[in-house]
């Protein structure tokens, strides 16, 4: 029998999550590497599949946020659960400090701009929740600054899934030990060293005050409009798979369909000879 994992379930709304360290371990009862290598392989091709006719029928988007400390495997997710898509139906924005321009405008302006067109999938690599993490962590705005965005996200989230864009969170949750591993990794591979960056200690040093504000984000802004969904990512193999297996499974049950024949499809032919 072919082995089909379950899709992750959403946080509830209004419910408290612990991101403890075991939290980041592997769910038990999984199936060997090699068995999740071949599914992967395999919805790779049916949501390439699905894709094409989304962008055929051109009337919904799909928009996939990812958040997570650093060295959670933001880019590694990216390239291995979305890289069978055709690029002219697919878009990744990645969210930086915000520049002059932005920072002149509203804290959503920037996420408003790079919501992904119809017909389109598009991946949010970091996103308008840095808003509510690192401002909020690192002090870049007062409380009576941040604390408010948590209803304005929700507001201008229920304004994209109103207008045909489905939205899905995804909180890539590492243990201390794991991200430990994976920044000496970076500094062992002259190929990694691009990869860091002195805030990522400085950031790692407020484990636990990142730990309450990604609780906190995902118990205010986890909604049935747009749900987070925590993925257990100590085990990057484990991560894709569980990521992929809830993209097909969201945009499976959307059943995008191809336009039927254009008019006078007959008399089209005969003109082609």
């Amino acid at each position: 029998m072919t082995w089909n994992p379950t899709p992750l379930a959403p946080v509830s709304p209004g419910a408290r999550t612990s991101l403890t360290d075991a939290a980041a371990a592997a769910p038990a009862g999984l199936p060997k590497r090699d068995e999740l290598d071949r599914w992967h392989a395999d919805a790779g091709q049916r949501l390439d599949a699905l894709q094409s006719a989304l962008y055929a029928e051109g009337k919904r988007a799909v928009l996939v946020v990812l958040q997570g400390r650093d060295a959670s495997g933001k880019d590694g997710t990216i390239r291995r659960v979305f890289g069978p898509l055709n690029p002219q139906g697919f878009s990744v924005t990645s969210f930086k400090a915000p520049t002059p321009i932005e920072l002149a405008h509203d804290f959503l302006w920037r996420a408003h701009l790079a919501v992904p067109a119809k017909g389109t999938i598009g991946v949010f690599n970091r996103s308008h929740y840095e808003d509510v993490l690192v401002v909020r962590v690192r002090r870049l705005a007062p409380e009576s600054v941040w604390r408010p965005r948590y209803r304005q996200i929700n507001e201008f989230e229920r304004l994209l899934t109103g207008n045909g864009v489905t939205i899905l969170k995804f909180l890539l949750h590492i243990s201390r030990e794991e991200q430990r591993e994976r920044l000496l990794a970076r500094l062992d591979d002259p190929a990694k060293y691009w990869k860091f960056a002195p805030g990522d200690l400085d950031d790692r040093k407020r484990w636990d005050e990142y730990s309450e504000a990604f609780e906190e984000m995902l118990e205010r802004t986890s909604t049935d409009e747009a749900p987070w969904y925590v993925v257990p990512a100590d085990k990057k193999h484990v991560r894709d798979v569980l990521v992929a297996a809830t993209v097909l499974d969201a945009v499976g049950r959307l059943n995008p369909k191809y336009p039927g024949p254009p008019p006078g499809v007959e008399a089209l032919r005969k003109a082609l000879g």
